[in-house]
């Protein structure tokens, strides 16, 4: 029971990633309508954010102050991304509204320049990133080991889940992008700038992938192919849950996560990816619009 028990807070804890990762990807996926493939490279940006805050923290800092580098980090890895994604929605995604196919194709170009930015400044081989002391260690309950690693992930994940419910849902910020998102006509005609509420939420997905990266140093060494681990999962997320949905990316990242978690114990890897996405595959057959959908005139005609 207690080994069933462990694979469930394993599975929640890669769950959480994948939300992570997902949530900002739904809400820029929903608004823009743009197949953004260099998402995932916004998870290695923040990653690699990660590793330079700490090796700035080892150059300047004392030993005792060592442990503060990681909540720096968070916040950097946050800002670096959360600019560059604002970057890349002015030069190159505003250019394509409209034009899914072009996005696609112009993304997963602008993936490749950025995953070769990272070999030619850190070098090809994985780097690593040192753990704080305070998360070092496990919580065992009831026979279930919890690592500190995994369950701050958890706690990270909740943090950002709830800022970014507040933010769309108790802001004139969050009114504006849902109301973009909805009816952009409309939303055009009642004075909404809706070309800075495109690259403020674009620019704000790009960010959470970055806080996604930086909690991924905690689980493994990060490398230049980080994102590319992890896209294929984030776009099953948001196209499973629905998108433009707090409620449907965390559905669908529990889905997907605790789902490739239980058939990898008793499989491998590979196995389990390939059984996940057969069943994704099968499920859009039946519902092609997700798990929650958000109704308007504007998406429905």
């Amino acid at each position: 029971m207690s080994a069933i028990c462990t694979v469930l807070f394993n599975g929640i804890s890669v769950s959480s990633i994948l939300l992570l990762a997902a949530l900002g990807l739904s809400i820029t996926f929903g608004l823009m309508r743009v197949i953004n493939m260099a998402h995932g490279e916004y998870i290695m940006i923040g990653a690699y954010t990660t590793y330079i805050v700490q090796n700035i923290f080892i150059a300047v800092a004392p030993q005792s102050a060592f442990d503060w580098y990681f909540p720096v980090a968070v916040i950097a890895s946050f800002l670096t991304a959360f600019f560059l994604g604002f970057i890349l929605e002015v030069l190159v995604i505003r250019q394509l509204y409209g034009r899914e196919t072009d996005s696609l194709l112009a993304t997963w170009g602008v993936s490749l320049v950025l995953q070769q930015a990272a070999r030619s400044i850190f070098g090809a081989p994985n780097v690593n990133v040192a753990a704080p002391s305070f998360l070092n260690g496990n919580l065992t309950v009831s026979g279930v080991v919890m690592t500190y690693k995994r369950l701050f992930i958890i706690g990270l994940v909740i943090f950002c889940l709830v800022c970014m419910y507040l933010l769309l849902y108790h802001t004139s910020y969050g009114k504006k992008v849902r109301a973009v998102m909805q009816n952009r006509s409309m939303s055009q005609c009642l004075g909404i700038r809706t070309d800075m509420i495109d690259s403020y939420t674009f620019a704000l997905g790009s960010g959470l992938a970055g806080i996604a990266g930086s909690a991924l140093c905690l689980l493994g060494s990060v490398g230049p192919t980080l994102g590319q681990n992890y896209i294929i999962d984030t776009f099953m997320v948001v196209v499973l849950g629905g998108v433009g949905k707090l409620v449907g990316a965390v559905a669908g990242a529990l889905l997907i996560g605790l789902s490739s978690t239980i058939i990898e114990f008793g499989t491998t890897a590979s196995i389990a990816k390939a059984v996940v996405l057969f069943l994704v595959i099968l499920f859009l057959q039946k519902k092609p619009q997700g798990l929650f959908t958000i109704h308007s005139r504007a998406l429905d005609e």
